[in-house]
């Protein structure tokens, strides 16, 4: 478990050649590495709990030992941090609303272990049905529609101080812009304290909880608790985590050369574990990231080694109060600016999944599907059923499975499988 062979001469990588999850170059670098690993997910992590209300140092340190229990269960084969799941904000910030943290945290801990229980499944059936299921203008319009359901939660922010926000986001696109290597990938982080920066100028910033905060301590916990009425808003979230992790998966095996599709049940497994874990004592949900997929690409080197010493790293960052503190201290309008940027994103995942997949939009079950899930997703449709809210997501992705899944079988028995629609711009009751 914790023996890696050196790579080559352990200080270099020769061109067209990486380092495998099973090899490590010198401690030194690895631990350089492990230090990239975890500026890069450091920025999207921290907000995660700063937009729900959910404990910073908390999430920090489950983030970490939840990394290490992926690494664990996945026996050292398949690189990844979990860093705080952005799929998860809408459901726990509904929840809160509606009742409290722990009713929040009792939903986060049941969909983990539901996670957990499909990795299960996944491990003995295999990945076929997944994608019976769930086919690419299904999960694309799911994931399309949470990150574009969470708009309003944006721009509420972003009304509370419009010149810290605009400057935020602009700072975030800059740097996106500007900068390569481990500074592109870290453009949230820059553009939050740029925009840190700018409310401090302007009065914004509180800095009274950081200067009361001890240097060394343990982070607050919090006790789940139990309601199944807010479960219909977090389920939908499974169908998103099932698809990262497959996509995780099947990035690390491209970029590797390896096949590691018998590994997609083990790291659902850890991903619901992981989640489950932290939500038990006040953490926030946990997901694979995408920004250390990018320091993997670049440095091409997948070694485990590093992992372990990022999932440390944030372990030992947790045991400071203050960095929570100050990460509460960033003002609304900074957070407004940033997630203008990272729920479009969240919803252009599932746009270019459409893209990547070549969804036929041309099919008439396509149009329907994406068309009528993102609609329900972005008006934010809620039902209250007995006391069971069902919310936007879960009623955009109730959608999308029952309309694909109903128009193809209603299609192929009637042989209007491929019918098109007319062009936007037709009169009306011709589209009829």
């Amino acid at each position: 478990m914790f023996s890696w062979k050196l790579h080559g001469n352990g200080r270099t990588v020769k061109p067209g050649e990486v380092v495998a999850p099973g090899e490590r170059l010198s401690w030194p670098i690895t631990i350089g590495i492990g230090a990239q690993h975890v500026i890069a997910m450091f920025g999207a992590t921290f907000l995660v709990p700063l937009l729900t209300g959910f404990p910073p140092s908390t999430t920090l340190l489950f983030s970490g030992i939840g990394t290490l229990l992926f690494l664990v269960i996945t026996q050292n084969k398949v690189p990844s941090y979990l860093g705080s799941s952005f799929a998860f904000i809408a459901p726990i910030i509904a929840s809160t609303q509606a009742h409290d943290m722990g009713v929040a945290l009792g939903g986060v801990l049941i969909t983990g272990l539901l996670l957990a229980l499909v990795g299960i499944f996944v491990q003995f059936i295999g990945t076929r049905w997944i994608s019976v299921l769930m086919p690419p203008v299904v999960m694309g319009s799911i994931v399309a529609l949470i990150g574009f359901n969470l708009a309003p939660t944006a721009y509420d922010n972003f009304q509370q101080s419009t010149p810290t926000a605009l400057v935020t986001l602009f700072a975030v696109v800059l740097c996106t812009a500007l900068f390569r290597g481990i500074l592109g990938r870290i453009s949230v982080l820059l553009g939050v304290a740029v925009g840190y920066g700018f409310a401090a100028i302007l009065g914004e910033v509180d800095l009274t909880a950081f200067n009361e905060a001890a240097w060394f301590g343990l982070p607050e916990f919090h006790a789940p608790e139990f309601n199944l009425a807010v479960l219909p808003m977090f389920l939908p979230v499974i169908f998103v985590l099932i698809a990262e992790n497959v996509g995780h998966v099947t990035s690390v095996a491209q970029m590797t050369g390896k096949n590691l599709d018998h590994m997609v049940g083990r790291t659902l497994a850890s991903d619901g574990l992981a989640t489950a874990l932290s939500a038990t004592f006040g953490g926030s949900p946990t997901t694979t990231y995408g920004e250390n997929i990018g320091v993997m690409s670049a440095t091409r080197v997948y070694s485990t080694a590093a992992y372990w010493i990022a999932g440390i790293a944030a372990i030992a960052l947790a045991m400071s109060p203050k960095i929570g503190a100050l990460i509460f201290s960033i003002p609304p309008g900074v957070l407004g600016g940033v997630t203008f940027v990272l729920y479009g994103l969240i919803g252009i995942v599932g746009i270019r999944m459409w893209v990547e997949t070549k969804v036929d939009f041309a099919s008439a079950k396509n149009q329907m599907t994406a068309g009528v899930a993102l609609v329900v997703g972005i008006a934010n449709v809620t039902w209250d059923f007995g006391g069971i809210i069902f919310n936007g997501i879960a009623l955009g992705t109730v959608a999308a499975l029952v309309i694909y899944h109903l128009m193809n079988q209603l299609g192929r028995l009637t042989g209007t499988e491929r019918r098109e629609f007319p062009p936007a711009t037709a009169p009306i009751d011709r589209v009829v």
